[in-house]
Parts: C-alpha cells; sequence; structure tokens
C-alpha cells in the first residue's frame, strides 16, 4: 500500500476518533457535559492525536530509513571490482533500482510471473525494453541479483510497513477511548500534545539548517583534501579542467556576485525606497490601497522569468545603445549578457522586496514624532527628510541588506543575463559569473562527485551560504534594536 492510501486511512481512523471520543466522553458522564473535567471536543481531540501523530511519526520514519537499509543489503551482493570507486557505487545502484522498478512493472503488466521476476533472466535487458525500461549497458549476474533483492525487500518493507502503521494508529485508537472518564484532563493531555509538536515543527527549521550545513561542510572537507586551501581562497583564476591541473578560486566569482548585487542593489533601493516613502507619507487610502498590492505583485513573478526577460528584452536593449551597431556608434558591449544587463533585471526584482520593508518600517515610526515636528512649523517634506527618514534609518538599513542577501544568492537571472566567464574587470558591459551559476554548472550532468572539480560546487555553496547568513544576522541585529526602540 502506498503511503499517501496509508496516510488517508489513518486520517480516516482520526476523523472517526474524533466523534467516538466525544461520545465515549458523553456516555461516561450521563449525558451531562458538566460533568467532564474538559469540553466533549478534547477528549476527541485526544484520541484524534494517538490515532494519528504516532502512526505517522513511524510512517515518516519508515520511509527516510527503508530506502538506506535496502540499499545497503544490495551493495553487499555487488563484488568490488564492479564499483572501483565511488562514482561506480552510484551508477551501479542506479542500475539496480531501474532493474527493480522494471521488474515491478512487468509484473504487473503480467509480462513475467513473481516465480520468473525472482529467478536469473537471461534476456534481462530485452524483457524490461518490453516494458520501458533502457539499461544502458550488459546487466551482470550480481546486478541482476541485487536488483531481484532490493525489489523482494522493498515489497517486503511496504507489507511490514502497513501492518505496523496500521497497528499503532488502531492501538492508539483504542487506548485513548480507554483513558476516557469524565476526571480524565483531556484538555491538558491535548495540550501538551500540541506543545509537543510545536516543538518538534521549530527543532524541525533548526535541524534542516544543521543537516544543509553539516551536508555541505563533509563534502567541502573532501574538497580541500582534494585541492589545496590557497588556490581556492587566494587565487586569481577560475579555469576547471576534469582533466587535472583545475585553478578553482573563489575571487573571480565572488567579485563578479557582488558587483552584480551592488547593481541591483543601485536600481532597487532608491526606486523602492522613494516608493516606500510616497506610499506611507502621501498616498490616501485608496491609492495606497491599490499601489501597493500592485507593486508587490513583482515579487510574485517566478525567477526564471525575470531571466528570460533579462536574455530577450534588457540584453538586446542594452546591445542596441552600447554595441557597435548602436545608437552611440561605439563598441562597448559586444554581447547581451553582461553584469549590466543582471543588475538591471535583478534590481527590478528586488523592488518590492524593498519597499515592502521600507514600507513596514517607516510606518512603524511614531506619528507623534511627525506631530512635534509639524507643530513646530516644519513642512512635510522636511519632516520626512529630517525626522521619519532618520528614525527609519536603522531599519532601512536592515532591509537594504536583507535585500543584498536576495541578490547574492540569486540564480537563474545571473545565468540567463550575466553571462559564464569568471574575470576580474570593473567594466559593466562585459560578461562575468557567480558563485551560484558557477554551481549550478560544476553539478550538471555527469559529474564525478570524488573530484574536485564536482567538489568545488560544495565549497562554494558554504562560502556563500556563510556570505549571506553573515549579512542577514547582522541585518536582523539592526532590524531587532530597531524595533525596540519603538516599541
Amino acid at each position: 500500500m502506498s503511503a499517501f492510501w496509508l496516510t488517508a486511512i489513518v486520517l480516516v481512523l482520526a476523523v472517526i476518533g474524533v466523534a467516538v471520543g466525544r461520545i465515549r466522553a458523553l456516555q461516561s458522564a450521563g449525558g451531562d457535559a458538566r460533568k467532564l473535567h474538559s469540553l466533549p471536543k478534547y477528549y476527541g481531540s485526544f484520541v484524534a492525536l494517538l490515532t494519528l501523530v504516532p502512526a505517522l511519526l513511524i510512517l515518516v520514519i519508515w520511509m527516510l530509513a527503508q530506502p538506506s537499509f535496502i540499499e545497503g543489503s544490495a551493495v553487499k551482493l555487488i563484488p568490488a571490482e564492479l564499483m572501483p570507486d565511488e562514482g561506480s557505487v552510484t551508477l551501479v545502484m542506479s542500475d539496480v533500482r531501474r532493474i527493480s522498478d522494471g521488474l515491478s512493472v512487468a509484473v504487473e503488466q503480467g509480462v513475467l510471473s513473481e516465480a520468473e521476476a525472482t529467478s536469473a533472466l537471461p534476456n534481462v535487458r530485452e524483457t524490461l525494453g518490453g516494458v520501458g525500461v533502457a539499461l544502458g549497458n550488459d546487466v551482470a549476474p550480481e546486478v541482476l541479483k541485487a536488483a531481484q533483492t532490493y525489489r523482494a525487500a522493498d515489497t517486503t518493507g511496504y507489507f511490514w510497513r502497513m501492518i505496523v502503521v496500521l497497528a499503532i494508529s488502531a492501538f492508539g485508537f483504542l487506548f485513548g477511548l480507554s483513558k476516557i472518564s469524565p476526571d480524565f484532563r483531556a484538555r491538558n493531555a491535548v495540550e501538551r500534545v500540541v506543545l509537543a509538536l510545536l516543538m518538534t515543527a521549530a527543532s524541525l527549521a533548526i535541524l534542516t539548517t544543521v543537516g544543509i550545513v553539516l551536508s555541505m561542510l563533509f563534502e567541502t572537507r573532501n574538497f580541500f583534501g582534494l585541492h589545496s586551501w590557497t588556490d581556492f581562497f587566494f587565487g586569481t583564476t577560475w579555469a576547471p579542467n576534469f582533466r587535472g591541473d583545475s585553478e578553482l578560486s573563489i575571487l573571480p566569482l565572488l567579485w563578479g556576485t557582488i558587483y552584480i548585487s551592488i547593481i541591483a542593489l543601485l536600481v532597487a533601493v532608491p526606486i523602492g525606497l522613494f516608493a516606500a516613502i510616497y506610499l506611507s507619507e502621501y498616498a490616501g487610502p485608496k491609492t495606497r490601497g491599490f499601489a501597493k498590492p500592485l507593486l508587490e505583485i513583482l515579487a510574485g513573478i517566478p525567477t526564471i522569468v525575470y531571466g528570460l526577460f533579462a536574455l530577450l528584452t534588457v540584453g538586446p536593449m542594452l546591445l542596441r545603445t552600447f554595441g557597435s551597431n548602436g545608437y552611440l556608434g561605439v563598441e562597448w558591449m559586444s554581447g547581451a549578457t553582461a553584469v549590466l544587463t543582471a543588475g538591471v533585471v535583478m534590481g527590478i526584482m528586488l523592488i518590492p522586496f524593498v519597499s515592502s520593508l521600507s514600507d513596514d518600517i517607516i510606518n512603524a515610526v511614531p506619528q507623534s514624532m511627525r506631530d512635534g515636528s509639524l507643530g513646530l512649523g516644519a513642512t512635510q517634506s522636511e519632516t520626512i527628510r529630517q525626522v521619519v527618514i532618520p528614525a527609519a534609518l536603522p531599519g532601512i538599513v536592515g532591509a537594504i541588506l536583507l535585500a543584498a542577501s536576495r541578490a547574492i544568492g540569486e540564480t537563474m537571472i545571473v545565468v540567463l543575463g550575466a553571462g559564464a566567464i569568471a574575470k576580474f574587470s570593473l567594466n559593466p558591459l562585459e560578461a562575468m559569473t557567480t558563485i551560484t551559476t558557477r554551481i549550478v554548472s560544476q553539478l550538471t550532468g555527469d559529474g564525478d562527485f570524488a573530484s574536485p572539480e564536482t567538489l568545488v560546487a560544495f565549497a562554494l555553496g558554504l562560502s556563500l551560504f556563510i556570505l549571506t547568513l553573515g549579512l542577514n544576522i547582522f541585518a536582523l541585529y539592526i532590524v531587532r534594536k530597531y524595533r525596540e526602540q519603538y516599541e
């Protein structure tokens, strides 16, 4: 039984538990809810939580653990000569999974019987090809045996997962009903369970971040075991070569990332800040109610659309202006992909980000400060320049730093609009590349995860994570300090 239907059955049992638990509670009190310690709905919620939470927890753990356990068992059946390195293990296990899935499809379609699927198949490629599973090379007998073992273990795991999850759900249902009595503190029990769920949700967010960092950290350690850290941090050339002798320095990529982000902020900060000032200080309620949502529509546009806009509209427009056949008649720009192209489009993307945060921060400035300035004879523009903006400046700086971290981590716009050349240059009309672009490039294709040319992506990702994390922490510190000042 699939996880979807298993979850659906558990949810149905939980819904039944709500109704049955409520009825059981009223029956135990002789139909008088006043004799119960808690409201009847809490008794039903208690039964539903015991039915739902443990079963779903076991289901999630089982789904995460079963593939690793089965793959570990299948790998032991394959000789070491078929898997000389880590990359070969990945390829062999990919074949094992494809064959296992193909055998399951063949059994479902009646091409093979269950007994044939578990025995040796001399024509395994032709058989699986008949059900749409293509294999790139001859299948070794050991790989076929591992695939059959994988499939058998997978099927057994699904069966026992169904039994265990349904048994735990049913046990929770019955145990919850057995605990119901007029003196049972159902509300307290429900609140404790909900508190535990909230703490688990908060912990998952933290543990996910820790897991992401550790996964990048381990691969980064492997990278520095194969490549010099001095070249990575202090070199000046980015020239990956999968045949060896690669120069993998982060500095040219870091320069391109920072340069494009600066141009993006030069576009986004003035427009976004002026828009925020207008919406918060000058616009009427009707204008604000119309303009603010319309402005924030930009935030909902996918970044790939911005990338296409940069590639098809902004880049050619700049090329017509600064190219050899352009309006100025001087070839300052040789292609549509350039730092300026990506920076302008990224700045447009960041406008709602800056304006929305700045608008909230400006609105948080106490009205009494405006009234005092106006009462002393200052005009509205003088009040904005000399009172509102200085008071809101820490928060605005925090919003700008958050926008900068968003710009540094952008991928699709720079992939399509900035080019792929890693170099140091001050010319915004030249093509450059960024850290995120190189991460995508290094992990695209059939890369060997034991080579420094592929592992460098994790070192770049960890460096980018540390950079954006530092900006976010600094920005949040400034915003928090500002908010404490005006609470």
